[in-house]
């Protein structure tokens, strides 16, 4: 492989926090890359804060087939990939096909120079051709995650989970699970304020809670913003603070509790209790973040009711205690 440098920004342009690579293939479905160009690849001067340099990728310079009938063009070949900071891989071509020598040579050597690999649903079987995913826990769509244990048995698959934040190595569930990774992704480089602020400009949320397992079976359906359940739950959020039941939510919605419990759940594929916590969790990111408010305050403010809940709950959505978060995430506070 030939390195090369990556291309310089045009003067005047922003600074940036680091180069983000994505890889593009004849045949692939374009939501996971246009996700990853509309996280990492769109300008956000509004946020104060340096963004990224985005590179689509490819092993070929000629036109390159999408699903829905038309042709996209690259204008970086693997050499740019492989000097990215971060390298995405949203698919493979074929899940039970190899990956081409030139692409494990690439993510090989992305890896070698101390590159972030991230993985979006079936790319996790390129970064298993690599060997970058031996003896790590990884994931991909659930309907693959057999066959990824199948082929690469040194990989821990854990098939319930949205994604798998190894640090250095991230992979992620279905297309969607992207998002998550994603957003994660400006989470960790950035913090939970601009994290928060890039999922309302797509109009999704911040954090998941839960896995693949609730997709499995049924998906997940929008809430319309002018139905009950939709304006419940904006009541919802602006009242984290107090007390909320389910009855002040069928209130809300001007339907019974019995109603509204199946209502919810056929509309969101979880319960208004589960969704209530997870928005108080995501709701106290920001606080641990941006404020000098001791870990029992902050759980107060968003309305649990003592800390050992606040901790009990913020640890099972995050994965870690809200000191650890905000020893990682702390931003200085005046």
């Amino acid at each position: 492989m030939t390195f090369v440098d990556l291309p310089a920004p045009a003067p005047g342009t922003e600074p940036h926090c680091g180069t983000v690579a994505v890889l593009a293939f004849d045949g692939m479905a374009p939501f996971e890359m246009s996700s990853v160009v509309e996280i990492f690849g769109l300008p956000r001067p509004e946020l104060g804060v340096p963004w990224y340099r985005l590179f689509v990728c490819g092993e070929t310079r000629e036109p390159m087939r999408v699903l829905g009938g038309f042709s996209i063009t690259v204008e970086h070949g693997l050499d740019v990939l492989a000097s990215a900071d971060t390298v995405i891989i949203t698919a493979v071509p074929d899940v039970r096909g190899d990956a081409s020598p030139a692409l494990v040579e690439a993510l090989r050597t992305a890896r070698a120079r101390g590159a972030r690999i991230v993985s979006i649903c079936s790319g996790a079987f390129a970064l298993a051709a690599a060997g970058l995913l031996d003896d790590r826990v990884a994931t991909t769509h659930w309907k693959y995650a057999d066959l990824l244990a199948e082929r690469y048995p040194r990989v821990r698959v854990d098939p319930d989970v949205l994604y798998v934040d190894g640090d250095d190595i991230l992979t992620s569930a279905g297309s969607a699970a992207g998002l998550d990774l994603c957003l994660h992704l400006v989470r960790k480089d950035h913090g939970a304020r601009v994290a928060n602020a890039v999922a309302r400009r797509l109009v999704v949320p911040p954090h998941r809670e839960g896995g693949q397992a609730q997709f499995i079976q049924a998906a997940v359906g929008e809430v319309a913003a002018d139905d009950g359940i939709g304006r419940s739950m904006a009541w919802a959020l602006e009242h984290l603070a107090e007390p909320i039941t389910v009855a002040d939510l069928a209130a809300q919605a001007h339907v019974s509790q019995r109603t509204y419990l199946r209502k919810f759940s056929a509309q969101t594929g979880t319960s208004p209790v589960r969704w209530v916590l997870a928005q108080r969790v995501a709701a106290s990111l920001s606080l641990l973040e941006d404020t000098a408010a001791s870990v029992e305050e902050v759980g107060a403010a968003v309305g649990f009711e003592s800390p050992v809940t606040f901790r009990h709950h913020f640890g099972r959505a995050m994965g870690t205690s809200p000191s650890a978060y905000r020893r990682t995430f702390r931003t200085t506070v005046a």
